[in-house]
């Protein structure tokens, strides 16, 4: 199921601390960067925090800004973003700021959790997870039932963690403060894990007052069946290189990445690209990479439509060469409809000889803009 972007938010000092270990909270920013997080919280859908940050911190996570929250309105909006708690004892100060200023306020936590905070009377809908916290879970209920597209986490570092871990963040935004914690039992902002491998794409850095922001996509793909949050990034830009296709009233227009399980680009392609009239996205791809280089093994092809099973204009069709160049990862937006080709199933052809294969639906009417044409008929 979809649920929405994740953008993790957070400050620290050169040596990587969120904070120290004194009575008060160490303000790592300044005035220009509280104000800028004061415009992302703005933009944000709801504004997720754990346990840990309420019990040290007791945050109110409001939009400070009159004129933000206006906009908000007039957009059609709630003045203030949900605010979401995550623990999973339940175990939470009432009196705590955050359930006592902005607007709606939702607690995810497990089946024991539930009971304790309901007994404790805390102000927010309580949603229990079951046995444990499912990461997975919860950001599928904040899409369907509350409508959540962009998803801002402000802490702490556990948090941050796991969702990086499990491949879930889409965006981590990174303030470094010009100043040294050196107290080795303050808390970090990540912890040990198993993090995907592969170096983050640096989408900006720039100075805001006296700090410097920094802001990184996740590039390794996810593994086996569960997408990962680069498989969202990869698709949306084999997607965008369907919309380069030349127009064709007999074929479908179609892009496709080829992507290393370290996050390293191999190769792109989009139909009919260059001077062949009938070459398919995944074929232009597969023919750009090196058929010996071993990366193909663990690697993913992303394309916006599923790789053809079978095709009219050359012997091999998607599947078969996505098969033979060794990947047996492949995410796609879209199943080929009957327009050309009846029962048209690159899946079977893909899941009959191992491979797996990931359709992310939310993508899918990007996939279909440049084939409007060829729809309906």
């Amino acid at each position: 199921m979809p649920h929405p972007y994740v953008l993790l938010s957070a400050a620290v000092s050169l040596d990587g601390y969120l904070d120290d270990t004194g009575p008060e909270r160490l303000l790592l920013s300044g005035p220009a960067d509280f104000d800028r997080v004061d415009e992302v919280r703005a933009s944000v859908d709801a504004i997720l925090v754990g346990a840990g940050t309420i019990r040290a911190d007791n945050p109110r996570l409001l939009v400070n800004s009159p004129e933000r929250r206006a906009a908000r309105l007039a957009g059609g909006q709630a003045e203030y973003p949900l605010k979401v708690a995550v623990s999973g004892s339940g175990d939470l100060d009432p009196a705590a700021r955050f359930w006592h200023t902005g607007g709606e306020k939702v607690l995810y936590t497990t089946d024991e959790g539930a009971g304790r905070a309901h007994a404790l009377g805390l102000a927010a809908d309580v949603v229990p997870l079951g046995a444990g916290l499912d990461w997975r879970r919860l950001l599928e209920h904040l899409y369907a039932e509350r409508g959540v597209r962009r998803l801002m986490v402000e802490g702490g570092g556990t948090i941050h963690t796991q969702l990086l871990t499990e491949g879930l963040a889409d965006e981590l935004q990174l303030v470094l403060a010009p100043l040294f914690v050196g107290d080795p039992q303050a808390p970090r902002l990540f912890g040990p894990g198993s993090y995907q491998g592969g170096r983050l794409r640096l989408v900006e850095s720039r100075p805001v007052g006296d700090v410097v922001l920094m802001r990184y996509e996740p590039t390794a793909p996810g593994a086996g069946p569960l997408p990962s949050a680069a498989d969202h990034h990869w698709l949306a830009l084999a997607c965008e290189l369907a919309a380069e296709c030349p127009p064709s009233e007999t074929a479908f227009s179609v892009g496709a990445v080829v992507v290393a399980a370290d996050g390293t680009e191999l190769a792109r392609g989009h139909s009919r690209e260059g001077a062949d009239p009938v070459v398919h996205a995944e074929e232009a791809a597969l023919a750009k990479a090196d058929p010996t280089d071993p990366r193909l093994a663990t690697a993913t092809v992303y394309s916006s439509l599923e790789p053809c099973a079978r095709r009219a204009s050359r012997p091999a069709p998607c599947a078969r060469l996505v098969l033979d160049a060794g990947v047996r990862r492949v995410v796609t937006a879209w199943r080929e409809p009957d327009t050309f080709v009846a029962g048209a199933d690159g899946t079977g052809v893909l899941t009959g000889e191992g491979a797996t294969v990931v359709v992310l639906p939310e993508h899918e009417d990007r996939a279909k803009a440049p084939n409007g044409h060829l729809l309906g008929r």
